[in-house]
């Protein structure tokens, strides 16, 4: 067995170790949460630390599992997932500034710029000056980002609904509240 294979065996047979760990560790934590503040545990500065408890870790594994599936099911319909995000963004209103949808994507500006670029050269956008500023550059969905937009919707809805499923109205509710509660925090 070659070198690369066994280090790979090895750090699976590890992380399943450690899973089986950190799951029996977040039934103990889950119970002391009915009646402990689990807040301290879960302070990077504390030397009681659970990573397991961190929100921004346990926000990060939901985003990657989450962009695995999304990929998956936008790859066959040639969308990747920063192009996915502007497409989503402009079909919910158009014009919009690139900075703008550069914000709403969570995408630098320099990285913004080349996914325009590429976009305008598959035909998804059209970006133009924009005639209120002419300092800004506006972004526009053509006819074929359109149709790549419902192909998208349809493609990644049923995603989303295996996501949510167990949420109550009032779960998905406080969920939104809770993040964004988080996001205004940090600013």
């Amino acid at each position: 067995m070659s070198r690369n294979r066994l280090a790979r065996f090895d750090d699976i047979e590890y992380y399943a170790e450690n899973l089986h760990v950190q799951v029996i560790c977040l039934c103990d934590f889950w119970r002391l949460g009915l009646s402990q503040d689990l807040r301290p545990l879960a302070d990077p500065g504390s030397e009681n630390f659970h990573v397991e408890l961190y929100p921004f870790y346990l926000l990060n594994r939901a985003v990657s599992r989450y962009n695995v599936q999304i990929e998956a099911v936008l790859r066959p319909i040639g969308v990747d997932i920063p192009s996915w995000r502007v497409l989503m963004i402009l079909a919910q209103k158009e014009p919009q500034a690139i900075t703008q949808v550069g914000r709403s994507a969570v995408i630098n500006l320099s990285t913004m710029m080349r996914i325009v670029e590429r976009m305008q050269k598959n035909d998804l956008i059209v970006a133009r000056t924009s005639p209120e500023d002419g300092r800004v550059t506006e972004l526009l969905l053509t006819e074929t980002g359109r149709e790549k937009v419902a192909l998208s919707r349809k493609a990644t809805a049923p995603t989303y609904r295996r996501l949510i499923e167990g949420f109550s109205a009032e779960d998905f509710s406080r969920l939104l509240d809770l993040l964004n509660r988080l996001y205004d925090n940090l600013d």
